[in-house]
């Protein structure tokens, strides 16, 4: 029997390209879920941060804050902020480059991840946040006998 458990993970960032791994957080709530083998779901509601996967390691991280300044800087004009004068129009473009969500298979109670890969959530507004991300975990519960 296919279930549906949502959780949330709360996550307090700097803004400007912070890059917070959530593997051992996501991982956590699965050990604790009691699925044995299904999909983890997580979406960030908002339009100013994203969701990949990464080797998380801090030459990567400086490569992506350099790509991400070199393709899509924070200093030039945006429609957006002439619109709404917030300044975080590059933070608007930079996540829909990305995307909001990952879905993630599990076996075995354990992520299908790579060996090196980790899961990460990017923040790109121009200010602190406090975000509350959505966690659905989908799938067969273990059997429990007695």
């Amino acid at each position: 029997m296919m279930n549906i458990e949502s959780k949330t993970l709360e996550i307090s960032s700097q803004g400007f390209n912070d890059i917070i791994d959530i593997t051992s957080e996501l991982r956590e709530m699965l050990s604790e879920s009691g699925f044995e083998e299904g999909q983890l779901f997580v979406f960030v509601p908002g339009s100013t941060a994203a969701l990949t996967t990464v080797e998380f390691e801090p030459g990567l991280e400086k490569d992506l804050k350099e790509f991400f300044e070199e393709w899509i800087p924070m200093n030039r004009r945006y429609h957006h902020n002439e619109t709404w004068h917030d300044g975080n129009g590059y933070a608007h473009v930079r996540a829909s480059m990305l995307k909001p969500s990952l879905n993630i298979p599990f076996k075995d109670n354990r992520l299908s991840l790579g060996t090196w890969q980790q899961v990460v959530f990017i923040d790109f507004d121009n200010r602190r946040r406090h975000r509350n991300l959505v966690i659905q975990i989908m799938g067969i519960k273990r059997q429990l006998f007695e």
